[in-house]
């Protein structure tokens, strides 16, 4: 019996004490209520579309993810089932890509950087930029505001299919 209340005053007290601590402090900010409930989506639940449809089963598809109600703010995937030259592009926003899967070459005020799995890069606004994605890579990319694709060559084409930044430089 006597034990009974020993564990019962234990209890008590700690159910005191959490209350003291759970309250928030004169001047404290009180957190915001969510503005969105979460997002849970597998893979095998992505809608995917065809990014250049004339390219048929070979052109690279895009899943969008979210885009914020305010800023239009996008997350999107981009896979690619057959190894493609992505041609010279710019965004409206700041863009970055993150390689999931794969190993993309991308260019850029002429450079060029090899990008893996886990790598990241970040393109501002307006940057011209291509790349070369090889068949069944996966990049996730995010942009600040509603994503667009704005060609300065018009979009790749079936010649751009398979090729590589070597021998895309050589074709030239």
């Amino acid at each position: 019996m006597r034990q009974h209340r020993v564990v019962a005053i234990i209890l008590a007290v700690g159910a005191c004490c959490c209350g003291v601590r759970m309250r928030p402090q004169p001047g404290a900010p009180t957190p915001a209520p969510a503005a969105q409930p979460p997002i849970f989506t597998g893979y095998s639940d992505l809608t995917w579309s065809k990014i250049i449809p004339e390219l048929g089963a070979k052109s690279p598809e895009i899943a969008i993810l979210h885009v914020d109600q305010t800023t239009q703010a996008t997350q999107l995937m981009i896979r690619t089932p057959a190894a493609i030259h992505v041609r010279k592009h710019w965004h409206s926003a700041n863009e970055t890509h993150t390689m999931i899967r794969g190993t993309a070459t991308l260019a850029c005020d002429g450079k060029r950087a090899k990008l893996g799995p886990g790598s990241f890069n970040l393109m501002p606004a307006k940057m011209v930029h291509e790349a070369w994605l090889p068949a069944g890579s996966l990049t996730f990319i995010t942009v600040d505001r509603a994503w667009d694709i704005n060609w300065v060559e018009g979009p790749s084409t079936a010649a751009d299919l398979g090729t590589s930044p070597s021998r895309r430089a050589h074709r030239r």
